[in-house]
Parts: C-alpha cells; sequence; structure tokens
C-alpha cells in the first residue's frame, strides 16, 4: 500500500459510502422496474432493455468501488485491453498490506455481471437474450446485498486503519 494518511482513508470511506448510497438507489429502480414488469408483461421487451442497463449500471458501480480502492491504496488501477477482469481479481486477493475487498464467491458472482455489461455494450437493446437478463435479475437482490456487506466490512477495516495511523 502506498503511504497514506488517515484523512485520505476517511475521504476513501466517504467516497465509498457514496457509491453504496448510489447502488441502493439503483436496487430501488429495480424494484420499481420489477413491480411495472408484473403489472403489465405485454411491455417484457421494454422492460427487460431497462433491466439490462441497470445491471450493466450495477457492475460499473461495484467497478467504480474497486477504482477508487486500487487508485487511493494501490497506486492505480491494472492496464491492458483485460483491466477490468485484473481488477476485479485483485480484489479478491489479499495483500501485505490490505485483507481482500471481496470473497472469492462474491468475485465469482460479479465476474456474470461483468460479462454481462460487456454483451449489453456490444448489442443492441432487443438483441439482448431475455432469458439471461431474468437469470441475473433473480440474483441481483442477493449478490448486491453480499456485495453491500463485503464493502462495508472492508470500510470497517479502513477506518480501523485510519485510528491507528493517528497514533
Amino acid at each position: 500500500m502506498r503511504k497514506v494518511k488517515a484523512a485520505e482513508i476517511m475521504a476513501l470511506v466517504a467516497d465509498l459510502s457514496t457509491e453504496l448510497a448510489k447502488m441502493q438507489q439503483l436496487e430501488a429502480q429495480m424494484q420499481r422496474v420489477q413491480t411495472e414488469l408484473d403489472a403489465d408483461p405485454a411491455r417484457a421487451d421494454l422492460l427487460y432493455e431497462n433491466f439490462a442497463l441497470k445491471l450493466h449500471n450495477f457492475y460499473t458501480g461495484c467497478e467504480r468501488i474497486f477504482q477508487l480502492i486500487s487508485t487511493e491504496l494501490n497506486g492505480g488501477v491494472p492496464s491492458g485491453s483485460d483491466w477490468h477482469r485484473r481488477l476485479l481479481d485483485r480484489m479478491k486477493v489479499e495483500r501485505e498490506d490490505r485483507p481482500a475487498v471481496i470473497s472469492a464467491a462474491m468475485a465469482l458472482k460479479l465476474q456474470n455481471y461483468l460479462g454481462f455489461r460487456h454483451v449489453v455494450r456490444s448489442l443492441y437493446g432487443y438483441e439482448l437474450d431475455p432469458q439471461r437478463i431474468a437469470e441475473l435479475v433473480r440474483a441481483y437482490p442477493a449478490v448486491c446485498g453480499q456485495f453491500e456487506g463485503e464493502i462495508q466490512a472492508f470500510m470497517t477495516w479502513l477506518r480501523e486503519l485510519s485510528t491507528s495511523l493517528d497514533v
């Protein structure tokens, strides 16, 4: 870990809290889309495109958190064409200067959302597989909840670290 001050650690905690709050807003939006789908299944094609964008945004939010952590604690994000996957992989690994940010099980679940985000960016909305979207939407509440819990645990570690730096 690069040398950081307690104030920098607490600024990172604040940034992570902001990102988690945005992800909670996204979760509320996902629930609203599900309510609309339940009320009007005839609009499924449009609503599945909406879900696809929100799933894209979910992983983008996860990645934004990883980028903040990597930049502030580890000096930057990986480079190269596969930097997205490598960043995710780095977050599941304990380093000499910090614990793993997420569990290996969480990283495996997030790989599905990373892959899907790539698909969303590469296809027209009407070309997306509704069944795949439905599977990811079904898993989303548990994945999102677990992700938030693991990031909250990492933030606890950061707070403890900032206290030890003040000594």
